[in-house]
């Protein structure tokens, strides 16, 4: 893979780094890390990579790298960059043969989203969205148990997605994170809830496999002088009647990335939770509450969980391992493709589908903010 974005002065790119790396299936070759020529080839080289594949811009890479030989040039590129910094560079990869990964939020706007996918619907490549919570094992799980009709029909579903960390303007004193997430101009729309709010979309519609039909949204910017929102309570219908809510706030002072959902049918219930990943709560009103257990060995678990653990169970699997499924899943893809072989479905990543969704959730959530939360169809 190629990386777009993630110089060693950020986060999210040693991140995305070390999951690519995790099952060996995936070798990093290239990068354009940085828009500062200089931080760029400081990246490379802390990375051990060719001089000759550091490259100052990722036009200059995309170009490069299409001009190798099939054998030698990347196969897809990892896009880790700030949210205005995703359409070009994707839409340009996929030009040139790329499949592309791609951080979430998908794009800057809905319609940017849109003509990423027009893209990929044109070059018929592959496309993924790096919404990691999906990739936990236990998450597998709860969508499986409800796909299987365990929980019956879904009635209630409960998405929270609490941070603590924009509790104060910490974007004033430069903090690289907080800057460029409440700038409009880089951001977009909105904070939390392109930040941490599609996270929570995205999550409830995987596990329920229900899509969210309306919303309510009462949206706002808790700390004074900050232009985006930091916190949204939005009050959900689904395409089957199922009501729910989704909570995500980066102003619940104290919260860490205490991420949890819990869902409700006719037969029962489930709750999991991102600060205890290895564990699904599954309960019933006649019946002792069961607590399912990730673990590789653990045979009662689906097919779908296991096939995301990778050691037995009492061995934490956790964030990294998470979206470590995510790039060993597209990977598998990027080969059954390249192949012309069918791959396993239950390998599965967000698509751009999920990013487009996500967008149009973005979209969708701020408009009825500014109308006082007006009821609006998603």
């Amino acid at each position: 893979m190629g990386m777009i974005g993630g110089s060693l002065d950020g986060f999210i790119g040693s991140v995305h780094r070390m999951a690519a790396a995790l099952d060996g299936t995936i070798e990093l070759v290239c990068g354009a890390f940085s828009s500062n020529a200089k931080r760029s080839i400081e990246t490379g080289n802390a990375l051990d990579l060719p001089e000759d594949r550091i490259y100052v811009s990722f036009e200059e890479m995309i170009a490069k790298e299409a001009q190798l030989p099939a054998d030698l040039r990347m196969q897809f590129v990892s896009i880790v960059t700030p949210n205005h910094l995703h359409a070009q560079p994707a839409a340009l990869a996929l030009k040139h043969g790329f499949h592309v990964l791609c951080e979430k939020p998908l794009a800057f706007s809905f319609e940017e989203a849109k003509k990423i996918g027009e893209h990929v619907k044109r070059t018929g490549l592959l496309f993924g969205v790096t919404h990691t919570y999906t990739g936990y094992p236990m998450v597998k799980e709860a969508k499986d148990l409800i796909a299987k009709g365990k929980l019956g029909k879904i009635r209630k579903v409960i998405v929270e997605y609490p941070q603590g960390w924009l509790s104060d303007p910490i974007e004033n004193d430069g903090q690289k994170q907080a800057s460029w997430r409440t700038n409009p101009a880089q951001a977009g729309i909105s904070c939390c809830v392109g930040d941490i709010g599609t996270h929570a979309e995205n999550l409830v519609e995987y596990i329920t496999d229900l899509k969210i039909t309306e919303l309510s949204a009462d949206v706002s910017s808790v700390v004074a002088g900050r232009t985006l929102d930091d916190d949204a309570n939005v009050l959900l219908r689904f395409n089957n009647g199922a009501k729910g809510i989704l909570i995500a706030s980066q102003i619940a002072n104290g919260e860490e990335n205490e991420l949890k959902i819990r869902v409700y049918g006719e037969h029962g219930g489930l709750k999991w939770l991102q600060s205890e990943p290895n564990t699904l709560i599954v309960k019933q009103n006649d019946q002792p509450t069961q607590l399912r257990r990730a673990g590789a060995n653990h045979s009662y678990l689906s097919e779908h969980a296991r096939l995301h653990c990778r050691i037995p169970a009492g061995h934490p699997e956790g964030y990294i391992e998470a979206m470590a499924n995510l790039y060993r899943n597209f990977a598998a893809s990027i080969h059954a493709f390249e192949n012309k072989t069918s791959s396993n479905p239950l390998l599965d990543y967000p698509t751009i589908e999920d990013g487009i969704r996500g967008m149009q959730f973005i979209e969708t959530v701020i408009a009825s903010g500014k109308e006082n939360a007006a009821w609006k169809q998603l």
